[in-house]
């Protein structure tokens, strides 16, 4: 079953939240599927990790959404109604996958993507909007994050907190799908073995941070032992068995680049 995320259910939220569920229930009453992704999504889903989130010093600093190009041409009125001017260059160049925008009041940074998520991997997301009604799902959530070629602590941190707050399953919702996850693994070995690194670093850092309880580094522990237990044991493709004889003597990742900065 799908958790039930009503947008207006939730009091004090800080602006962050309030503007992304602004921006979500707009795009909904235009008729487009948008949800939140990145570290936002992250502590939306969970409302439990607030004061880690400020022992940690984890500063939420834009938005970052997923939508579909069939919605393409409705984006830049969309958020032009809502009080935001498009980066001209950025949107003219990247605009069929990637568009930015800038609130004219306050000077909010949003990033909408297209379809998927291209970064050091490639995240298909075109039948995963759907699941759940306002962020990605968190298995989604986590594999953003994990697959990060050159991971930072930022992400780690992130890593943490979903963890934290969600335990696993073989379904999405409010819970983790570590079947997705291990199945999508299977057929790219690139995108295995950095996934599998980062559980691991993420693992280590967790053990290693002092914010957390004794019980707390145990439960990430468990987790993220449990998950990469499951990829192990999920059968691979004959692509991935190819792929693997070359391992890291090959570059298994894209290498990413500041769209804005070009």
């Amino acid at each position: 079953m799908k958790p039930t995320i009503r947008m207006t259910e939730r009091t004090g939220l800080s602006a962050f939240f309030q503007d992304a569920l602004s921006i979500i229930e707009a795009a909904k009453r235009n008729g487009i599927e948008m949800r939140l992704m990145g570290a936002t999504a992250i502590y939306y889903r969970c409302p439990g990790s607030e004061k880690l989130n400020q022992s940690m010093n984890r500063t939420l600093t834009d938005l970052d959404f997923v939508t579909l190009s069939k919605y393409i041409s409705h984006i830049p009125d969309l958020f032009s109604n809502l009080g935001y001017d498009g980066n001209e260059r950025v949107n003219t160049m990247f605009g069929l996958t990637r568009q930015i925008y800038i609130a004219r009041e306050g000077g909010r940074h949003v990033d909408v993507f297209m379809d998927k998520l291209s970064f050091s991997h490639v995240i298909d997301l075109t039948h995963r909007l759907e699941i759940d009604p306002v962020t990605l799902t968190l298995a989604d959530l986590l594999l953003e994050k994990m697959q990060i070629a050159k991971i930072n602590e930022k992400d780690l941190k992130d890593t943490v907190i979903l963890l934290l707050g969600h335990e696993l399953s073989d379904k999405d919702g409010d819970t983790i799908n570590s079947r997705y996850v291990a199945k999508l693994l299977s057929d790219d070995w690139g995108f295995y073995y950095t996934v599998t690194d980062n559980l691991k670093t993420a693992r280590d850092y967790a053990e290693r941070m002092t914010l957390l309880s004794p019980e707390e580094k145990t439960v990430v522990t468990r987790k993220i032992d449990a998950l990469l237990d499951r990829i192990e044991k999920q059968g691979k493709s004959i692509k991935w068995r190819m792929r693997a004889k070359a391992g890291t003597r090959m570059p298994w990742y894209n290498e990413t680049e500041n769209v804005e900065n070009r």
